[in-house]
Formats: structure tokens, sequence, C-alpha cells
């Protein structure tokens, strides 16, 4: 399972507007797009934003590059042309560990 994440650099200023962006209108409209199961939403204690978008399928994670992605960047940036950075990385799980401690080699 693919996940795809986006991280955000975000000007003091424009965190309050770029969350209730993010919570309000493009995590919402990117989900409408079918294309993930699932998506997290996460702030780091620097300031940092963090989205990870869990795809069911490499096919999936491929048809949101291709039918959806350029239109959300779009919009995304000419609601933030200055004061956000994204950047962008695709990471598939290679193994996962329950915090049962029986379950560890």
């Amino acid at each position: 399972m693919p996940n795809y994440e986006v991280t955000l650099e975000v000007d003091p200023d424009r965190v309050g507007e770029m969350e209730g962006y993010m919570r309000t209108v493009h995590i919402p409209e990117i989900l409408r797009t079918g294309c993930f199961s699932r998506i997290t939403f996460e702030r780091s204690d620097s300031g940092r934003f963090r989205t990870r978008y869990e795809a069911a399928s490499q096919e999936a994670l491929d048809a949101y590059c291709r039918d959806h992605a350029e239109r959300l960047r779009q919009d995304f940036r000419g609601r933030f042309p200055q004061g956000v950075v994204p950047s962008r990385d695709v990471w598939t799980e290679v193994e996962r560990w329950s915090g049962d401690p029986e379950n560890v080699r």
C-alpha cells in the first residue's frame, strides 16, 4: 500500500489560514477523488505540517497523479502563492511491527 506524503513549511503568519483551508477544503476534495482510503493531517512541534494520503493500491495513487493532482495543486498554489512551501514523497511500507513484545523477532 503506497503512501503519498506532503510536508508543508509554512510562514507563521499563514498558519491559521493554511490549516483552515487544508481541513475544510483541500483534504476533503482529495478524499472525494476516491483515490485514497485514509488521510492524516499532522502538525509538528516546529510548526511544519504533514499530510499522509493512504492509497489502496499503486493503481489508485497513479490515478490520483494522472487525473487529479495538477488541478488540486493549482488551486493550492492560487491560494498560497507565497508563504507555504510543499515537498512531496511516495512511501511504500516495508514492514509493520505491533506493540506486542511477543511478536518481535
